[in-house]
This record gives structure tokens, C-alpha cells and sequence, in this order.
């Protein structure tokens, strides 16, 4: 847990050149949540594992948050549609479980979610590798990724990251 918090720290402090650089956002209270305990992590995994509905991909609550960044806990026990952040980087920590995941390639049946995501049924031509308990992962703006299959149950820990948009000439 400690390697945890140690990397959150680590990449909210690398980021911050990042917000610097964001057109600053519609003016709004900032949500602030900077502490999650180790028995607040398995609370909310419990309440995932009893709460989310056998059709739910995805069951995701909120960890930490100091905007623009955010940090979800993520119960998956079943599969969800691939997907494309345009403007943030995604990391994932694997807690608990394994999977295959996706990276790389072209979605499959691209739909846009809204202004900055994008979803698809799969993904053509990524790159798989199968990622288990104590696993980072860092997937950069605009790259699909997906987990093709979830082994019996993954839980994971994502940080979105905003990142500049490049400018146009």
C-alpha cells in the first residue's frame, strides 16, 4: 500500500506541469478527496461485489480526487466495451484478480461516448498481455485498450491523468 501511495504521489507530482498548461475549466468548487485507508479499499470492494448487477461490466466509485485528476476503484467481473480517452492518460493498478488486456491497435464498431471518449465492441490488431495482482499499467491519451477477458474477477485502481492537447499550427 505504501509503493501505492507512494506512486500516486509521484505521478500527481509529475502532472501538476500538465494542469498548468489546461485552458483553465467553467468556474466550479473543486472536489477535493486526498485519503482512501487500506479498510475504506475493502469496504468498497465488498459493496462492488454485492451491488453490481450481473449484466454491469464495470461497478466504479471514487478513491481520490484533487481536480483535474481523479482516482476509481474498478470491480469487473464481467466484459466492458473497449475504450479511448482523447485527452487523458489512463494508469491502472491491478488489485486484486487477473485479466487479459488490450493495448494499442484499432476499436471495433467505434461509437463516440462523448466530446473527448470513444468506445468500440473489441479491439483490431492491439497487443494482449495477461496482467495480474501488482501490475501497472499505462495506457497514453488517444490508445485503445480493453480487457478482452476478466478471470473470474478483477478489481483495479485507475488514475486519469489529463494531458495538453497539442497546439495547431
Amino acid at each position: 500500500m505504501r509503493t501505492f501511495m507512494f506512486c500516486i504521489g509521484v505521478l500527481l507530482m509529475t502532472t501538476s506541469t500538465v494542469s498548468a498548461q489546461q485552458a483553465p475549466a467553467q468556474a466550479q468548487a473543486p472536489t477535493i478527496k486526498t485519503y482512501t485507508s487500506a479498510a475504506e479499499v475493502v469496504e468498497l470492494m465488498a459493496k462492488a461485489k454485492s451491488e453490481r448487477k450481473p449484466d454491469q461490466g464495470i461497478f466504479s466509485q471514487r478513491l481520490l480526487e484533487l481536480a483535474p485528476y481523479r482516482v476509481n476503484l474498478e470491480y469487473r467481473a464481467a466484459l466492458a466495451p473497449a475504450a479511448v480517452h482523447e485527452k487523458e492518460a489512463e494508469v491502472f493498478y491491478v488489485v486484486e484478480g487477473s485479466a487479459t488486456m488490450v493495448t494499442g491497435g484499432k476499436l471495433a464498431n467505434e461509437t463516440r461516448t462523448n466530446a473527448t471518449n470513444l468506445s468500440g465492441t473489441g479491439i483490431e490488431n492491439g497487443v494482449s498481455r495477461t496482467v495480474a495482482k501488482g501490475d501497472f499499467i499505462v495506457v497514453p491519451e488517444n490508445t485503445p485498450h480493453w480487457f478482452s477477458s476478466i478471470h473470474d474477477t478483477l478489481v483495479v485502481m485507475t488514475f486519469h491523468i489529463p494531458r495538453p492537447v497539442a497546439a495547431t499550427p
